[in-house]
């Protein structure tokens, strides 16, 4: 017999989250060995006695940690996801007819913890994860990603000199049609320090700029873009941004110049569990973190009883000095270094077993 489903709401239903999510569900394995009760204490100098009750720091934390893994970046596209998967809301320890908290309230939550809240939760969970045997210390791989910034090009504006702007200009570079005027986007509020607005640079580098300017002003008309709208030539020794003044301008090979942070990232080769992450300026190469990077990992593996022998990075990490400071500390590298790098000096023989060159003469 043909079968027709036909729907028709209950106006009573008995219905337990803990029946309908299955107990292979990652995130109702997930509950079972996360233990967060330490945020109670850890977060109570940040609330008052009175007024309305907050969100819970338990449940806060844990939907940061569900948009991780869901890869949402949005806390209002957040709560709407949460509000349509059950095993979510059971790891959260909402039931079906509870409201769930506002997304302004997750962002001015995350505004309230200072950074020192979110390292102290990523160091218990890290330490969770090696008393269950999922990080062995041994070998660490970094690597890094550009985290693009809340904040537009278009609002960019030129770095005031100490000395009258204009006359300044005129000294030093050659300026873009663009930098005429007012930013395509105006700022409705300039949070930058004075610092920050600020030209820093020297007069060799202003002198650098001032030529690439001059040559790309020069033959504008003929590159690819040049003929959009803002089009103009920006570099962070000369421009800031107003929205978000710690953002800076980088590329990558094939991409756009976008406003963007660096994150340096440290993985355990054993599990992949994620040893150490940090957000950066975006101004700098990879082997000008490198130091700081594994100064402080190491310093977070010994405090958790653990060895680092290996340190493994892509060519953008290497440099002598890097190298060097390796050594120095008794650090394995597997860094490669640039293309351009060819060995030792010609007709000079390597002896690996005593780590020197032997010249053509055999000293």
């Amino acid at each position: 017999m043909h079968g027709k489903k036909t729907y028709q709401e209950k106006l009573f239903t008995e219905f337990l989250l803990s029946e309908r999510v299955p107990e292979y569900n990652f995130y109702r394995q997930l509950k079972s060995v996360l233990d967060l009760k330490y945020l109670y204490k850890l977060t109570e100098p940040f609330y008052g006695v009175t007024g309305q009750k907050s969100i819970d720091p338990v449940v806060f934390f844990k939907l940061c940690l569900v948009g991780y893994l869901e890869n949402i970046i949005s806390d209002r596209k957040l709560m709407q996801h949460c509000s349509m998967r059950l095993d979510i809301l059971f790891f959260i320890d909402y039931d079906l007819d509870d409201e769930l908290p506002w997304h302004s309230t997750i962002s001015r939550t995350r505004q309230l913890f200072p950074e020192d809240i979110f390292e102290e939760v990523f160091t218990n969970v890290l330490h969770m994860c090696i008393e269950k045997g999922m990080v062995s210390g041994h070998t660490q791989a970094i690597d890094s990603a550009p985290i693009k910034a809340n904040a537009s090009m278009d609002s960019l504006e030129l770095k005031v000199p100490e000395e009258y702007l204009a006359s300044h200009l005129q000294k030093i570079r050659h300026i873009s049609a663009m930098d005429k005027e007012i930013p395509l986007r105006k700022s409705k509020e300039n949070k930058a320090s004075k610092e920050q607005q600020t030209i820093s640079a020297n007069q060799q580098e202003l002198g650098a700029i001032k030529s690439r300017n001059k040559k790309w002003s020069k033959d504008q008309d003929q590159r690819q873009g040049a003929g959009n709208k803002g089009s103009k030539y920006t570099s962070n020794k000369t421009h800031y941004s107003p929205t978000d003044p710690d953002a800076r301008i980088s590329v990558k090979p094939g991409k756009a110049r976008k406003l963007n942070y660096m994150s340096q990232l440290s993985v355990d080769t054993g599990h992949h569990v994620i040893t150490d992450i940090w957000a950066y300026h975006a101004d700098k190469r990879d082997n000008q973190y490198l130091q700081d990077i594994v100064g402080r990992l190491k310093l977070r593996l010994n405090r958790s009883g653990l060895l680092w022998h290996n340190c493994v990075a892509d060519t953008g990490y290497s440099s002598g000095e890097n190298y060097a400071f390796l050594e120095q500390i008794n650090l394995q590298s597997f860094i490669p270094p640039h293309g351009t790098y060819k060995g030792g000096p010609d007709n000079f023989h390597h002896n690996r077993d005593q780590d020197h060159y032997v010249c053509p003469q055999g000293e």
